[in-house]
């Protein structure tokens, strides 16, 4: 598949969006995207992100399943390819042509619903319903505390360290760090002890919510992380990377791999596929490789990649699609789906089930049971504007050149404010 220009595909969901914004001014409370039919009949369009052909038997089971069980519904079925459905989407809601449940990244459903093209799900959602979801998870698409996505899969990173080196410089690995600071501790023990360095990082904005600092502003008008408490997070990782307890150098995936697996870092942050990559790589390292829960930073939190169901506000069936989104993502269908997809659910009464909670103390058990244990304090991270590749990107370029080109810290984040504001003028 051809690769899709970043830059042009941002440029054209800032475009779609300013047509969607006008469609729906224009439309006001039209229930332009279909109502039910005349004989009581109602057909329920559904659109998920890259799931066929892998789960085709699964959905048409469950789609068989939620028919029968509602006579007179008819669930149809679309998949479409990640890089498309936002277009798609935005094109179908501008022309009328909507969908009544779809499939969302995080980030994509708040810049929705911000732009009111989603349907607050409060008239449709108990309260028992609403606390059925991982708080941090649901509340990732709650704005002026409306509802306008229920969380489905997700995902989270957890702490991987090499038993080895982790003993040698006198740490106990049945004890594991529980916060970012005292795994920072342990890196430099580990770097005093065995000459490695203690992780590798991408450089990233996703750096400062874990440390309890905003991106933007509440109204999301404006940068908010040139702050005191930013500025000493960069200085002291600035310092960590001078010791060599960082490294220093901005790692992609594969770089981090690369570290660990020649035992030059001894821990490792990532979600479960980095797993089979270490297994081919370093069979030796895998073996003395064990799983943990995440070290928390400040905010006490550990972010997540979720995928939500949505219903868009111009669905002429918001009860019958809303009571069909709570459907795929109640525990039990969550639990199923998490079993098939390996996967996490978002649902608290999910994680209470064997699968997630036993632990043969192979490395992929020990990930998941981590991971599932995680997400009591997950949430996800999103900056919730139509350009928050731009500003991750500007934010990114900075701390690139603090960490890596020696730049002042305070120039650094003043740079990296005033281009995210000037980004958000646009």
């Amino acid at each position: 598949m051809k690769p899709v220009n970043k830059k042009m595909r941002r440029l054209t969901i800032l475009s779609l969006l300013a047509v969607l914004f006008a469609s729906l001014l224009s439309s006001c409370g039209s229930d332009a995207g279909s109502s039910n039919e005349e004989d009581g009949r109602v057909t329920i369009k559904f659109w998920t992100i890259a799931l066929q052909p892998t789960f085709n038997d699964y959905f048409n089971n469950l789609i068989s399943e939620y028919q029968k069980n509602h006579p007179g519904v008819t669930v149809e079925w679309s998949d479409y390819p990640y890089d498309a459905i936002s277009n798609k989407l935005l094109t179908g809601i501008a022309s009328g042509n909507v969908p009544d449940v779809v499939n969302l990244n995080t980030e994509f459903a708040n810049q929705m619903a911000s732009k009111g093209a989603l349907a607050d799900l409060t008239p449709y959602l108990s309260d028992e319903e609403r606390q059925s979801y991982f708080d941090g998870i649901f509340n990732s698409t709650v704005l002026d505390s409306k509802p306008y996505a229920l969380p489905w899969y997700t995902g989270t990173e957890v702490l991987y360290m090499n038993t080895r080196l982790v003993k040698q410089a006198g740490l106990d690995p049945t004890k594991p760090p529980k916060t970012r600071d005292e795994l920072n501790e342990w890196a430099r023990a580990i770097k005093a002890k065995t000459g490695a360095s203690g992780y590798a990082l991408t450089f990233a904005a996703r750096l400062f919510p874990v440390e309890g600092i905003p991106i933007l502003n509440e109204d999301k008008t404006a940068a908010a992380f040139n702050t005191p408490q930013a500025l000493q997070m960069i200085q002291h990782m600035q310092q960590l990377i001078q010791q060599g307890v960082l490294v220093g150098e901005d790692a992609n995936f594969d770089k981090q791999i690369q570290y660990y697996s020649s035992e030059q870092t001894a821990f490792e942050i990532a979600g479960p596929t980095f797993i089979n990559f270490i297994k081919t790589a370093a069979p030796d390292v895998y073996q003395n490789t064990i799983a943990v829960p995440l070290p928390t930073g400040k905010a006490d939190v550990r972010l997540s990649n979720t995928m939500n169901l949505v219903v868009p506000a111009k669905s002429g069936k918001l009860e019958q699609a809303a009571e069909f989104a709570k459907f795929i993502t109640d525990a039990t269908n969550q639990t199923s789906f998490a079993k098939a997809a390996n996967t996490l659910p978002s649902t608290k009464a999910s994680i209470k089930d064997a699968y997630f909670t036993e632990n043969n103390n192979s490395l992929e058990a020990q990930a998941k049971v981590a991971s599932a244990e995680s997400l009591d304090k997950a949430v996800d991270y999103m900056v919730g504007v139509p350009n928050a590749g731009d500003i991750n990107s500007a934010i990114a370029v900075q701390l690139q050149e603090i960490f890596l080109n020696g730049k002042d810290p305070q120039q650094g984040l003043s740079m990296a404010e005033q281009e995210v504001n000037q980004i958000l003028k646009q």
